[in-house]
């Protein structure tokens, strides 16, 4: 294609249509997608025809349902790059970092993972409102899947998980390290020792979070190097459950110092016990797409985690 072909092919499509093919192949039909968009279903419908029509090749299957073709979903997934590009220029010029600052403005959609949202979100808002009074946090919390779906999609701008975790196109800064316990029944044996060596661990149950988790991907490394068994038929759905369970006995949980520190106290029913050197820990990140507008701003996020966690007292990095 020429200059001139490409030129006029370029003036024949919008952000509007680009918009509505995205929600097209969300929704796999012509009345929900132009419900998501707030227009009527003849004008989306227009829309999508004139693509098609500057494309010369069909974008939707109609029938009982509209769905994509293979096109037509290459096409939507260039789209929803294009609208992100777009939506990050915005969001660039409306904080005001052409002014060459990395101050944190305006909204910033944060996607956390429930083993850690809980346990340092609250410490970061506070620190956030204090320093920066014009931006906003919208906080979600999913498990890492949905967190890097959702990055890719737009849904969110950062995410913080532990990693490492496979996100592609992502970039990631690593925060710290912190470290993981031992927790267990206040009657237990191991309730004696003031720390966990790895010969404490042979023939003992541990628990664990359902897999998707990467806090269950190192229980289970754990449970293999010490020669301790885990208990598959009891998949925990968050930190508080597999305490609970620990609590009553059924097995030995490894838990993450933020947690320990926030939910376990002298007189409960559980008790924690750091490993034996620091042995182990799970490592924070916080991750964004890459080329993205607003990467500075990311970045002073970043170092505001950090100096959260340090004013809490973990500096493992």
């Amino acid at each position: 294609m020429d200059l001139k072909a490409a030129s006029g092919f370029e003036q024949q499509i919008s952000l509007r249509q680009l918009r509505y093919v995205v929600a097209l192949g969300s929704e796999a039909s012509f009345t929900r997608a132009a419900v998501a968009c707030g227009v009527s279903q003849p004008s989306l419908s227009q829309a999508i025809r004139q693509l098609e029509e500057a494309l010369g090749a069909p974008l939707v299957e109609r029938g009982a349902r509209a769905f994509l073709t293979p096109l037509g979903r290459e096409v939507a997934e260039r789209a929803r790059r294009i609208l992100l590009e777009v939506r990050d220029l915005g969001e660039l010029v409306g904080a005001g970092a052409g002014a060459g600052d990395a101050a944190l403005l305006g909204t910033i959609r944060l996607g956390v993972t429930p083993t850690i949202g809980a346990y340092l979100l609250p410490r970061l808002v506070a620190r956030l409102h204090q320093q920066f009074h014009d931006l906003r946090v919208h906080v979600r919390e999913n498990p890492p899947a949905a967190l890097v779906e959702g990055l890719a999609a737009g849904t969110h701008d950062v995410i913080l998980a532990q990693l490492p975790l496979q996100a592609p196109g992502a970039q990631v800064e690593r925060l710290f390290r912190e470290p993981l316990h031992l927790a267990m029944a206040a009657d237990h044996p191991l309730a004696s020792r003031d720390m966990i060596g790895r010969e404490d661990l042979a023939g003992q149950d541990l628990l664990t979070l359902q897999r998707g988790y990467r806090l269950a991907e190192q229980t289970i490394a754990i449970a293999e190097e010490a020669g301790a068994r885990v208990r598959e038929e009891y998949e925990g759905t968050s930190l508080d459950a597999i305490r609970q369970m620990a609590g009553m006995g059924m097995g030995l949980a490894v838990l993450p110092e933020l947690y320990v520190r926030q939910e376990i106290r002298t007189g409960d029913d559980v008790v924690a016990r750091p490993f034996r050197g620091g042995r182990h820990y799970r490592e924070m990140g916080l991750l964004w797409r890459s080329g993205v507008a607003r990467a500075a701003a990311y970045k002073r996020l970043a170092q505001e985690l950090v100096a959260c966690v340090e004013d809490i007292g973990i500096s493992y990095r």
